[in-house]
């Protein structure tokens, strides 16, 4: 049964078409067509038409009258949500905002990858969303100069990143113009005329991300900080923002570094597991040596995906989780990136783009491991993102639109993913010892991130009690904890230093949704249903985790 839509029902609805209207990416990600052809704008005067559309948005909550439990978590989690947009913005974050990963320098480039691509008209948009790159970009450099003016400037490190970073998009053979070059239609060829626009958009677009280089370059690295840590009091809004909960970060960074070393001891006995009396490392070598853990070429591991997660669709559903059938299509995607991340990007509202769960894989790797991704996949898939993300989208019949799409914080989603691993290796899906080192990797990953991330932004001192955190000596210690090639922990460290408190988030994540799952089952006693904590739990959406706990626990 379909729940009528309260007064805070379409005060949520409404939020979520203006917010489509102020950032065109996010209609392009919740599959709305209505930004296709344009880029969301990144200058000092959208994020203040931001701002006072969140305060407008915020006093009608506080005038609405609350119906039922729905709407109360509603209100509890929009208010929040909105409150603390309003305090990093005041914060005045948005003038640093520039890391490796996660800032407006690759969310202008990104978003192409989950543009459409299928029809001419696609394409037209296409062109129009290449012609407006250079503008988006020409407003986030006023929103950076912002800082320059203020003395509050991102870090040199990340700076320096962004300009190999754009450089690369820059070049000749740069990804719009590789882009434009390689269009084609679902079923067929792009006709010349559009080809030819299509180049020369990508031409524009190019040459915007050279003068973004050119900035970056001449007035943004001259005045960088020299300094990596945000601070404690920034730090505490990032924190708050990834997690949607307040937690006390001193008492984390303890619970840091005790969770690594219980994980870490963990590790070493399933090592002893795959070959007796093994350290860690000899047990990498003894799997990474074993042929039937190997996958050869990208077709064989875009398969391998599939049938893995088909086969945890299968299982799961009607056991541990209730599945309904949009969800059990998942698609398994070699993404058109090299970068080597994995990600997952969720459906549209009407599932008519299914979840995809995307492997970047780097140029020249074509040798995979099944060992150490096995507990990705369920981390990407179900009952991972997808089932978490797809839930929330179809739940149609409880949830208004800003809590099935729009509703989203680092912890519940990441939180959520590495619970679904653990979850996994209790229920067996990763009895093999090889499998069940390659999560226990990643957990320890995820636990030397919060050591990491709250010791250098929080200007804890080292473990060694040498002096305090810096770059070095953090690559040193995830270089320990972590089985990476240098490369990879060398941008990971970037990240960390670059966009704070979001690695942490997983791990902190993953923490407070065991907690809330005990005591939800000890409130429940001899009648807790695992599957009913699930569904229950997943029907909610993408709330912060406090308002979480509040609808779960009162």
């Amino acid at each position: 049964m379909t729940r009528t839509p309260s007064q805070i029902d379409k005060i949520a609805d409404a939020w979520v078409d203006q917010i489509a209207e102020l950032s065109p990416t996010f209609a392009t990600y919740i599959g709305r067509p209505s930004g296709d052809d344009k880029l969301d704008d990144h200058s000092p005067e959208a994020g203040e038409r931001y701002i006072t559309a969140a305060k407008q948005v915020l006093a009608q909550l506080q005038q609405a009258t609350v119906e039922d439990k729905v709407d109360e978590v509603t209100l509890d989690a929009m208010t929040r949500d909105l409150t603390l947009a309003i305090e990093m913005h005041d914060a005045k974050l948005y003038r640093r905002d520039l890391n490796n990963i996660a800032s407006p320098a690759q969310g202008i480039r990104d978003i192409f990858d989950l543009s459409k691509t299928d029809t001419e008209q696609d394409w037209r948009n296409l062109v129009a969303r290449m012609n407006a790159v250079a503008g988006s970009l020409d407003g986030y450099m006023r929103t950076l100069r912002l800082g320059i003016e203020a003395n509050d400037t991102p870090a040199r490190r990340q700076v320096l990143t962004n300009i190999d970073q754009a450089e690369k998009i820059a070049a000749a053979d740069g990804f719009f113009m590789t882009f434009a070059a390689n269009a084609k239609l679902a079923d067929g060829e792009v006709p010349e005329t559009l080809k030819a626009e299509a180049h020369k958009a990508a031409e524009a677009a190019t040459a915007g991300y050279q003068r973004f280089v050119d900035f970056l370059k001449n007035e943004l690295l001259p005045a960088a900080n020299p300094e990596d840590a945000i601070g404690r009091e920034r730090y505490a809004l990032f924190s708050r923002s990834f997690l949607g909960a307040k937690v006390d970060l001193d008492e984390t960074y303890e619970w840091g570094i005790e969770e690594l070393a219980r994980v870490t001891a963990e590790q070493e006995a399933v090592a002893r597991e795959i070959k007796p009396g093994a350290t860690v490392q000899e047990a990498i070598e003894f799997l990474d040596n074993d042929p039937s853990r190997k996958l050869h070429g990208t077709k064989a591991l875009q398969e391998w995906m599939q049938q893995l997660s088909d086969n945890a669709i299968a299982k799961l559903s009607g056991t541990h989780f209730d599945i309904a059938e949009p969800l059990k299509k998942l698609e398994c995607m070699i993404a058109p990136t090299q970068s080597g991340g994995i990600y997952y990007t969720g459906p549209t509202d009407d599932f008519s783009r299914p979840g995809r769960m995307w492997w970047s894989v780097p140029v020249g790797v074509e040798e995979f491991d099944t060992w150490r991704e096995t507990t990705t996949v369920y981390h990407e898939g179900v009952p991972g993102h997808h089932l978490q993300v797809a839930q929330a989208v179809y739940n149609r019949a409880e949830l208004n639109t800003w809590r099935r799409l729009a509703s989203w914080t680092s912890g519940h989603g990441e939180g959520w993913a590495l619970y679904a691993e653990r979850l996994m290796a209790d229920l067996g899906f990763l009895d093999d010892p090889g499998d069940r080192l390659g999560m226990l990797d990643g957990q320890r990953m995820r636990a030397a991130r919060v050591v990491l991330d709250l010791g250098v932004h929080l200007g804890k001192p080292r473990l060694d009690g040498t002096g305090k955190w810096d770059f070095d000596y953090a690559l040193d210690f995830m270089g320990k904890n972590v089985n990476m090639s240098p490369e990879f922990v060398h941008f990971e460290v970037l990240r960390y230093f670059g966009w704070p408190g979001q690695a942490p988030s997983y791990k902190i994540g993953q923490r407070i949704w065991e907690q809330t799952r005990d005591e939800y089952a000890a409130r429940k006693g001899a009648a807790f249903d695992i599957k009913e904590f699930h569904r229950e739990a997943l029907n909610q959406g993408g709330l912060g985790l406090d308002t979480l706990r509040h609808a779960l626990l009162g």
